[in-house]
């Protein structure tokens, strides 16, 4: 129990904790800016549509918890143009992360090199942010492919990799998360990973440390290096650290 207590800890402490439903509104983020501050100590960040990033960053200050929001989401294949000014605005209003869905659809086509490009441009309009690239592994599948998007991220300048929206059928696993962190660690960059989507017990999240540990070495899996994309997890995260029984895994991401 005790390796489990210390799994719970270092994975709250690197989680993203999520609200991108449809239905999402001010309140319900500014609830999940307090639900980031628990009594275990702050999460990593929060993730939220662009639209609440203002209201947040009022709501986080002073408290260190970083906002993330989401661009080109979750299709991958909005205007480009457009997607660069919301990763601006969300800048100005006070995002201290990008989460951008690389287009994937394009990468299925054969053009892998417009994951590449698509980073390059939020880097630059996003100045002063941190860039987490979407891969969508789920949709891309293969091994090959998923080590194609990393490696074509990786080459835009992508501060992390991140596997998925939450969105699809099949989101973070742990193959696709070896395959992304064997990528990070060939490129010789300080490159970090997220994995999002279906991380919902303690368990999942302490498989996705070991799997850091083995890959990157242990100590490399910290908040300025991995993230956990999820929601549900956190009530499971305290439920593990006050030593009481885990809750029903929730629904959805």
């Amino acid at each position: 129990m005790s390796d489990l207590k210390d799994a719970a800890a270092r994975a709250l402490a690197c989680l993203d904790l999520t609200n991108l439903n449809e239905d999402c509104t001010e309140e319900d983020v500014l609830a999940l800016c307090d639900r980031a501050q628990t009594k275990h100590g702050p999460t990593a960040a929060i993730c939220i549509w662009p639209q609440f990033v203002a209201a947040a960053k009022r709501r986080l200050a002073g408290t260190g918890i970083r906002i993330a929001t989401v661009v080109n989401f979750p299709s991958g294949m909005e205007e480009a143009d457009d997607v660069m000014e919301m990763a601006e605005q969300a800048v100005d209003d006070g995002a201290d992360e990008i989460d951008v869905v690389t287009p994937y659809p394009k990468l299925l086509e054969g053009h892998p090199q417009e994951v590449a490009a698509i980073v390059r441009r939020v880097r630059k309009e996003a100045e002063g942010a941190q860039v987490k690239a979407i891969l969508e592994t789920g949709m891309l599948g293969s091994p090959e492919l998923i080590r194609s998007a990393s490696e074509q991220a990786i080459a835009g300048g992508a501060h992390f990799i991140k596997t998925s929206t939450g969105k699809v059928p099949i989101n973070a696993t742990l193959q696709s998360a070896r395959i992304m962190l064997e990528a990070i660690k060939a490129s010789d960059e300080e490159v970090g990973f997220k994995p999002a989507g279906g991380v919902k017990t303690t368990e999942d999240a302490a498989a996705y440390l070991a799997l850091c540990d083995e890959i990157m070495g242990e100590g490399w899996a910290t908040p300025a290096t991995f993230r956990i994309g999820a929601s549900g997890v956190l009530d499971a995260l305290i439920a593990t650290l006050d030593g009481a029984d885990a809750p029903r895994a929730a629904e959805g991401y």
